[in-house]
């Protein structure tokens, strides 16, 4: 039976979800190597900060960092917030990045992700990605999420 992640101590749920990332938590290869050596930092109800260096397996043609990898991350650290705040995870509904910039091969990244706002069964979720050295923001991504009342252990495949 799943443990409820609001009974887990902090340091408990920062365990649990950093094993969960490093198993693929998705179940899917696309995601795990777009998401590969991500770290979390800070778990809190509602928020996330990890750290992430990008891998030669996130990159595109051009030696940069794929804008689908971003994605991955965004989507990634918006759906460990949500998950913090909620104690399950969602669907998402509408889904929006801009990109202001790129970064390449063992740039080091911080990542953010908070809850901005709890209606009902929606939720909305904000993530930034900057550079770590500089601050530089190089996405920003929105989310808004939908409960679909399924309570299936996290990390779960689907059947389908």
């Amino acid at each position: 039976m799943e443990k409820k992640l609001s009974s887990m101590s902090p340091e408990v749920y920062l365990k649990w979800a950093q094993e969960a990332l490093s198993k693929g938590i998705a179940q899917r290869d696309l995601d795990n190597r777009a998401a590969q050596g991500i770290q979390i930092l800070q778990l809190q109800k509602g928020f996330v900060r990890c750290n992430f260096i990008v891998p030669a397996t996130a990159l595109d043609a051009n030696g940069k960092w794929h804008v689908g990898a971003i994605a991955t991350i965004i989507d990634t650290a918006g759906a460990i917030a949500v998950y913090s705040e909620n104690n399950r995870s969602k669907v998402v509904t509408d889904y929006n990045i801009s990109y202001y910039s790129t970064a390449k091969i063992q740039d080091e990244i911080e990542i953010e992700g908070r809850v901005v706002a709890n209606k009902g069964k929606l939720t909305s979720v904000m993530v930034e990605v900057r550079r770590k050295d500089n601050g530089e923001l190089i996405a920003t991504g929105k989310q808004w999420t939908a409960s679909n009342d399924f309570r299936a252990p996290l990390g779960q495949p689907s059947k389908l």
